[in-house]
């Protein structure tokens, strides 16, 4: 009580700390008397003196009010736009390096400009990150007029774009691109052989759009780039088979985790039809000889019955193309990986893509915590406010609209069951089109959209409809939603990326209208001319109805997605209404709301067609909501603290793998390497504080030949008296000196170098390949240690650790082998080495397959170093013949020995 009354007196935290800004704004204001008497000139040049005074020892925040009334006349010239004060604030906000939350309409692309000028001046790069290319190019392009105008340059990044337009762009004053890009040429970089061939410059300052859906709803899902595996499609076509004959008796499914588990009697029905098929070794599924076979089952359990056609994906020219939960966006060419994509491949009867393996991967949260400072802008964050500080310490500060909202928004409506509530919805919108009233209806799946567009067929309304299906009309239906008597019905409208216009949108009608006629031109400007009147006219018409009525069909799982919903309504102090239809077939009722009795009081007291509309039903609603939110928050967290184990050992790994780039000679790092190596070796055979009869001569006289590739007199050394294990150490150390000292003198320096280097290189990526494929695999099972009254997180930190340590052995002993057994017979001609494979992107959810990576956008093709090597590279007989053939190949081409030297 006392809280509300301070509040009442005082205002809210959030209401102080805007009002703390205003004097700042107060000083940008009194620039632009000063500032708007300039010339065009005068005015670009503003950015040389700010550099300069920056030279001199000046920080951004004492530059700040100038550079702000610096932006404003840019865009008043170039755009036409002038910044409000509120958008001042929220300037200053992203400056802070805190999360501005602004509602829908109120000009956040226009906001960025001025924190992204100010902190692009030091000249180390700035990124603006966005949900989607098509936002990533049209604010890169539109935004962009006023950074040129200024004298800074822009880049953008987008799939399929080679390396050196990515150089290019990062080397650009500021670079648009989205979430996805950026974090995969993060990955892509440090998997070059060369500093030369990275892309992206060392990381200064970003502004993340929509900050809730990358740091928030994408976060769970981490980036991995792949690369292809053998072909198991026709084992997925056999167990799909299998898949569709199990009935529901034979499993149990849990919705709210997206999982299915066989009973006991469905497990020996499964054993059975396995047998018959001849996929089954022994008689228990569980055996280990069919580890692979129960991965395929699960897969194609999941495929068949938790993934639904039209609702997760949809089959398009012959390909599963995944929806995106969020957006409800068609996402071509993303993939769901460790074999998922392929099981629903099967189910559906397409061709089936072979499955890949993990290259590199991170997630979101640990790739932008590496940028100095990070800023961040949505319609909708409070709601996420401690989780956005407790990650990414970040603050949200909600900036005043620069109008006030007059946007009504109802209680929910609530009916018994689907067809009544689809009933009134039906209704509703034949009323509001009766009256001249735009509708923008918000569905959760295509399956909804399309129930309720056969319902508005029925009842003679017209209307259009936004989903994946219809991607590439997507901003010319939205940019009409606001038209007299419009119904719009749109899968999800969380970032769509274009203001919904009261009366309509001038540049999108004359695309539709008018596509022959060229902006400039007088036959252009005629027409323009009077659809500009048209759209006033419509305009007040709208107005007059009440303004864009947002009707809801279902609530999400998230409160943010129905708010973004809501805030398309009633931007800049437009009128509006907003109302949610519910149901007890709604998901998130039936499956995290309020359970059985609530069902069956709602059963027993609703007739048929009647509804409730009270603040309790909405209450219980946003309870259930909070459930979610606050499970996903888990998940989320766990995400982020099993990848910080990773992420520890990756900064290791990439560091190494620079320094080892930038190094000239790296001899140091390899005479270490073979030191550990061979003292490992000795240590191996001659424990410390053994006697000499207990030493195991035969082993090491065999691992010296075969890691150090040396013949060692090792019993004449024993012969000597009070030889020791140190001393042993010493001896043969000094041996594979010499060795190597012999194959250095052979040829000349730069070729040894640039040998060594790459045999390193390949050896940390190969291992490192090895060792993300481990840790996914024990990532998948330590839970169980859970039974054992042990944590998991902490059983998986040591076993990572000691996974890690085994990994840097494997590595020093394979740079010491195959240095040690190569021999350098160098062709007149070298024969180039063989490219890597296409690198795969995949964004994929751990815990529900989902994936929003890129498979095909963006593919880059790197190509091994230049280096003495390959084919014009002999090996020693004494190597080859105890290895293996599905070992990579000691000549360092990255191929398997069998597809190299060890062809037959």
């Amino acid at each position: 009580m006392l809280g509300g009354i301070a509040k009442a007196i005082f205002g809210s935290s959030n209401d102080r700390y805007v009002k703390s800004l205003r004097p700042i704004v107060n000083r940008i204001n009194g620039f632009e008397p000063v500032i708007s008497a300039m010339s065009d000139d005068e005015l670009a040049n503003q950015t040389v003196l700010f550099r300069q005074r920056l030279a001199e020892g000046q920080t951004l925040d004492a530059i700040l009010p100038e550079a702000f009334a610096t932006v404003r006349e840019a865009a008043k010239r170039v755009l036409g736009q002038r910044h409000y004060d509120v958008q001042m604030i929220g300037g200053i906000v992203l400056h802070r390096g805190e999360i501005a939350e602004m509602r829908t309409g109120e000009g956040k692309t226009l906001v960025a400009t001025l924190a992204t000028y100010l902190n692009a001046l030091p000249g180390k790069g700035v990124h603006v990150v966005t949900v989607n290319d098509y936002l990533a190019a049209r604010d890169a392009e539109w935004m962009g007029r006023v950074y040129r105008f200024l004298g800074l340059t822009t880049g953008v990044i987008i799939p399929h774009l080679t390396d050196e337009e990515r150089r290019d762009s990062y080397a650009a004053d500021i670079t648009y691109g989205t979430n996805n890009e950026f974090g995969f040429d993060y990955l892509r970089d440090n998997m070059k052989y060369e500093r030369a061939l990275m892309v992206q410059r060392p990381f200064n300052f970003a502004i993340v759009d929509e900050v809730d859906s990358i740091l928030i709803d994408e976060a769970r899902t981490p980036l991995i780039i792949s690369g292809p595996t053998d072909d198991k499609s026709e084992l997925y076509k056999q167990v799909d088979l299998i898949v569709k004959q199990v009935l529901p008796a034979d499993y149990e499914l849990d919705e709210k985790q997206r999982s299915v588990v066989l009973t006991e009697d469905g497990t020996e029905r499964i054993e059975r039809l396995l047998e018959d098929a001849g996929l089954l070794e022994g008689a228990n599924l569980y055996d280990f000889e069919n580890t692979q076979v129960v991965h395929h089952l699960n897969q194609a359990m999941r495929a068949n019955i938790v993934f639904k056609l039209d609702t997760d994906y949809i089959v398009k020219d012959g390909k599963v193309v995944i929806i995106d939960e969020f957006t409800g966006r068609m996402m071509d060419g993303r993939r769901w990986s460790d074999g998922l994509h392929q099981a629903v491949e099967a189910k559906e009867g397409v061709h089936i893509e072979p499955e890949n393996q993990t290259l590199a991967s991170i997630t979101f949260q640990n790739y932008f915590r590496m940028y100095p400072k990070l800023g961040g802008m949505t319609g909708t964050a409070a709601t996420e406010a401690p989780e956005f500080y407790q990650i990414y310490k970040m603050n949200v500060v909600t900036i005043p609209t620069n109008v006030p909202v007059k946007r009504i928004d109802e209680d929910d409506e609530f009916y018994k069951n689907i067809n009544d509530k689809f009933g009134a919805i039906t209704v509703a919108i034949r009323e509001a089109a009766a009256r001249n009233q735009p509708v923008l209806v918000g569905t959760v799946s295509i399956e909804k959209s399309e129930m309720l567009s056969e319902f508005l067929i029925k009842e003679g309304v017209p209307h259009k409809v936004l989903n994946a299906r219809y991607h590439e009309q997507e901003a010319h239906i939205v940019a009409q939603a606001g038209r007299l008597a419009a119904v719009t019905i749109a899968t999800n409208m969380a970032g769509r990326g274009t203001d919904i216009q009261l009366g309509g949108n001038l540049e999108f009608r004359m695309l539709d209208e008018h596509p022959d006629l060229v902006a400039g031109t007088p036959e252009y400007e005629a027409v323009a001319s009077r659809i500009v009147t048209e759209i006033a006219d419509e305009k007040q018409k709208v107005l007059e109805a009440g303004g864009l009525f947002v009707l809801g069909t279902e609530r999400h799982e998230s409160r943010r997605i129905d708010n973004q919903l809501r805030g398309r309504s009633g931007r800049q102090g437009d009128p509006g209404l907003s109302r949610f239809y519910l149901s007890l077939d709604d998901d998130l009722l039936r499956i995290f709301g309020p359970q059985t009795m609530f069902a069956k009081m709602m059963n027993k007291n609703l007739a048929d067609g009647e509804a409730i509309v009270s603040p309790w039903i909405s209450k219980a609603i946003e309870t259930a909501q909070k459930k979610v939110e606050a499970r996903n928050y888990d998940i989320r967290k766990q995400v982020v603290e099993y990848d910080d184990v990773m992420n520890d050992q990756r900064k290791v790994i990439y560091e190494q793998r620079a320094d080892i780039m930038d190094a000239e000679t790296v001899d140091d790092v390899v005479a270490d390497m073979r030191a550990e190596t061979a003292n490992a070796i000795v240590g191996e055979a001659c424990p410390p504080n053994s006697y000499p009869e207990q030493w195991n001569v035969e082993m090491l006289k065999a691992r010296a030949m075969e890691t150090l590739g040396l013949d060692l007199p090792i019993d004449a050394w024993l012969a000597e008296d009070g030889l020791d294990p140190e001393t042993l150490a010493e001896r043969t150390l000094a041996a594979a000196d010499a060795l190597i000292a012999e194959k250095r003198a052979a040829i000349d320096e730069p070729s040894w170098h640039g040998i060594e280097k790459s045999v390193l290189l390949q050896s940390l990526d190969h291992h490192w390949k090895e060792h993300l494929a481990t840790l996914d695999a024990l990532r998948q099972v330590i839970h169980l240690r859970a039974y054992a009254q042990k944590t998991p997180l902490n059983e998986y930190k040591q076993e990572a650790f000691a996974l890690f340590e085994r990994m840097l052995g494997a590595i020093r002993e394979e740079v010491t082998r195959i240095l040690a057994h190569a021999r350098f017979g160098f062709a007149p001609e070298m024969a180039e080495l063989p490219p890597m494979p296409d690198f795969i992107t995949s964004h994929v959810d751990p815990l529900t397959g989902e994936d929003d990576g890129w498979n095909g956008g963006g593919l880059v093709t790197t190509r091994l170093p230049e280096m003495t090597g390959g084919a014009g590279l002999a090996l020693d007989p004494a190597l080859t013949a105890t290895l293996s053939r599905n070992s990579p190949c000691p000549c360092g081409s990255g191929k398997k020995y069998k597809h190299c030297h060890g062809a037959l």
